[in-house]
């Protein structure tokens, strides 16, 4: 059995498409980063380990159904302005056939390709109107109609991995520790481990996108926890 081009292509490089891995990796890194921020602001007010129990449960709750709905309603916004611009093409290439075959020899040729080869592909490929419609769409929309990420999949992947990050700086509070330093010490850890796993699909130094990570998850805290300590101290 022939491997399809989509199959060759799943087996030889990550998903880069927006399917699951995005709405995972920053629905993870702002569950942490939000929950840090929330927990040091409410902490730097000095409210008990309770109320920050409750807030923080809250601020999880409250942003995973919000990323989940954003992600959901992001990606097949994006899926349907794609399908209404395949359909346009569509209907283009019905109409004016030779007219979009020169649109796509020119951009070829645009690309290096000799005039008299881009013009006998583009009208070799007018013959076969489902594979000239992908082409068409590819090389003027720069999308692949055939890969369109799923927006359930970006939704659910967004909401569980928001609630996990979002968990993390509440685990030892949930434990029966009381200590404010001690939750942001294991967001913080959170924080660079998330940035490291990261590293591992973009090829980078895993130590350097985990330090990244931490550094802005810790300004992050850093003025939230400033804001609380400033509105405690006012009395507000």
């Amino acid at each position: 059995m022939t491997d399809t081009p989509a199959a060759l292509r799943e087996a030889h490089h990550a998903d880069v498409s927006g399917g699951w891995l995005r709405p995972a990796v920053f629905g993870a890194m702002d569950g942490l980063v939000t929950n840090i921020a929330l927990i040091a602001g409410v902490g730097g007010g000095g409210v008990s380990p309770r109320s920050i129990v409750l807030t923080g449960t809250a601020g999880l709750v409250a942003g995973a159904i919000s990323m989940g709905l954003g992600e959901y309603t992001s990606v097949r916004s994006a899926n349907e302005q794609v399908a209404a611009e395949v359909a346009k093409e569509r209907r283009e290439l019905e109409r004016h056939p030779e007219t979009e075959a020169r649109e796509l020899a020119d951009i070829w040729v645009a690309r290096g390709l000799p005039r008299e080869l881009a013009t006998q592909v583009a009208d070799t490929l007018a013959r076969n109107p489902d594979e000239a419609l992908r082409v068409h769409v590819r090389e003027e929309l720069g999308v692949d109609p055939d890969d369109q990420p799923s927006p359930w999949a970006a939704a659910i992947s967004s909401f569980l991995f928001f609630s996990i990050g979002a968990l993390v700086p509440l685990l030892s509070y949930l434990l029966g520790f009381t200590s404010l330093w001690l939750a942001l010490g294991i967001g913080g850890v959170g924080l660079f481990a998330a940035g490291a796993i990261v590293a591992r699909f973009t090829n980078r130094p895993w130590w350097t996108s985990g330090l990244r990570q931490l550094l802005l998850g810790a300004a992050a805290a850093a003025a939230t926890y400033l804001v609380g300590a400033l509105i405690g101290i006012q009395g507000l």
